[in-house]
């Protein structure tokens, strides 16, 4: 084994339970189990089926991770843990899950703040971060740009968020409009494939010059193909399916490149980074990419391996931490499902401090 430090990350944010391990900034295993299915006949995650997934999944997605790595659990050097946000049940599970792992080891545990793991994830593919660039974050739960200098040593800096919808969320809502099914993402993606995304003009909101630059507001578009659908249904004509996904899909894309863009521009920096979830939109990926290449900036996106939820990504975090020096977190360190991102590393809270 090598003498570097052998992290195992864990993940349990949402619908997906991971675990990843990490040693000197190189991946070398992972498992992941999903319980999408299980939420798809509701068409959304209901968070006692995900706590309970999670707890069925743990064990068995572990010894996948390290089977996986190569490494058996006593290599495991220190433990990185989602704090938080997420759905309160679903955090506990993971955390919980952690410190059990850390305790019995007697090893470090580092709480992670989820969000910073999606911005981590890159690094496992392109290598460490440039000194500054823009991170814009696109998922299920969460659309933000972000101001990124040093990972784990400076502050993270909102430059902007959505005002309502997620952009996976709103992938989703139109999938049930559309009877496309659960999640969302993949089934507009495949409908639109055979679409053309000019048939419909649906809005792109907050993009007039006044209009807060970096804010995000998917609810009106969301509205739009709703009040779309019912009008063709109303006058007795088929639902263009492959169409509305695909205008819609654009509507969503334009929005995202346009900002990011826009803040990599006004910060007067060279390195765009796109993850989460919705980062394995083909559609994205490649907008994004025509956009970066016109305008001299370079687009770094990672495989679509790393862009869902996975331990990979809070593993990276805590490698990063490790080798920085960071204090560990420790056993004490609780689930805080609102947590703001202010730094990769989630704090104790003051009274858990003293």
């Amino acid at each position: 084994m090598t003498s570097a430090p052998v992290v195992l990350g864990v993940e349990s944010s949402c619908d997906e339970t991971g675990f990843g391990i990490v040693s000197d900034g190189v991946l070398l295993g992972q498992g992941l189990a999903s319980s999408a299915r299980q939420h798809a006949e509701f068409g959304g995650v209901v968070p006692e089926i995900a706590a309970r997934a999670h707890l069925d999944a743990a064990v068995p997605t572990l010894q996948i991770a390290l089977a996986d790595a190569g490494v058996e659990l006593g290599d495991i050097t220190h433990v990185a843990a989602t704090s938080g946000p997420g759905l309160a049940t679903a955090v506990h599970v993971g955390l919980a899950a952690a410190k059990s792992i850390a305790w019995a080891l007697d090893v470090p545990l580092y709480g992670v703040h989820h969000l910073a793991g999606h911005a981590a994830a890159d690094t496992l593919e392109h290598g460490p971060l440039p000194d500054e660039s823009i991170v814009l974050i696109v998922s299920g739960g969460h659309t933000s740009i972000l101001h990124v200098r040093d990972l784990v040593r400076d502050p993270i800096v909102h430059l902007g968020d959505t005002l309502d919808d997620a952009a996976g969320e709103a992938f989703d809502k139109v999938a049930r409009l559309l009877g496309l099914g659960y999640p969302g993402g993949p089934v507009v993606s495949k409908a639109a494939a055979g679409g053309d995304p000019r048939a419909f003009t649906f809005p792109r909101a907050l993009m007039r010059g006044g209009d807060a630059p970096y804010m995000f507001s998917f609810s009106g578009l969301k509205t739009a193909v709703a009040r779309t659908v019912e009008t063709i249904e109303r006058d007795g004509a088929a639902v263009p399916i492959a169409d509305i996904a695909a205008s819609f899909e654009q509507a969503v894309v334009d929005v995202l490149v346009a900002k990011a863009l826009k803040a990599v521009r006004e910060k007067d920096l060279q390195t765009l980074v796109i993850v989460g979830g919705v980062a394995a939109n083909a559609r994205l990926r490649t907008s994004a990419q025509e956009a970066c290449d016109r305008a001299g900036i370079e687009l770094r996106i990672p495989p679509i391996s790393l862009c869902t939820d996975n331990g990979a990504m809070i593993a990276a975090v805590g490698d990063l931490l490790v080798r920085a020096g960071a204090e560990p977190s420790g056993l004490a360190i609780p689930a805080d499902p609102s947590a703001v991102l202010h730094g990769a590393q989630l704090p104790l809270p003051a009274a858990l401090s003293v």
